[in-house]
């Protein structure tokens, strides 16, 4: 398990998965689908990221398809200083950003046609092995 930034960001091998994911809310009263990748209770309901087949066959597309893009560093919860050096990167480039965070991994969902721009920036970034001020 890593908690030096630096560490963090130099170690995060960076890996785009093939997957086109959509992060929807379910109407009220909804089951979670088992083949959700993750949920969140919110107070405005059961915000789910979603298979983009899945999303489909429950009409529930969303505006922005989004991509995956795992760290595979074993980053510590309490590790400062990946998250924001990840999402500054990609904002200095102008590219959207929604982090999750795991027990293990961080993931960066970032839209479909910025993919490859975001794992270029990244993979870049943790050649680097520097923070950004964000």
């Amino acid at each position: 398990m890593v908690r030096d930034t630096n560490a963090m960001i130099a170690g995060m091998a960076p890996v785009l998965d093939p997957e086109t994911y959509h992060f929807v809310t379910l109407p009220e009263g909804a089951a979670l689908p088992g083949a959700a990748l993750a949920s969140f209770v919110e107070d405005e309901g059961l915000s789910v990221i979603l298979p983009e087949a899945l999303a489909k066959e429950l009409g529930l597309l969303s505006e922005t398809p989004m991509r995956r893009i795992t760290l595979s560093v074993y980053s510590a919860l309490d590790g400062v200083g990946l998250t924001a050096a990840v999402a500054g990167a990609l904002a200095e480039a102008g590219i959207p950003c929604n982090m999750v965070a795991a027990t293990r991994h961080d993931h960066a969902f970032v839209p479909v046609a910025q993919a490859v721009q975001a794992m270029t920036i990244l993979k870049a970034l943790a050649s680097d092995g520097e923070t950004r001020d964000v």
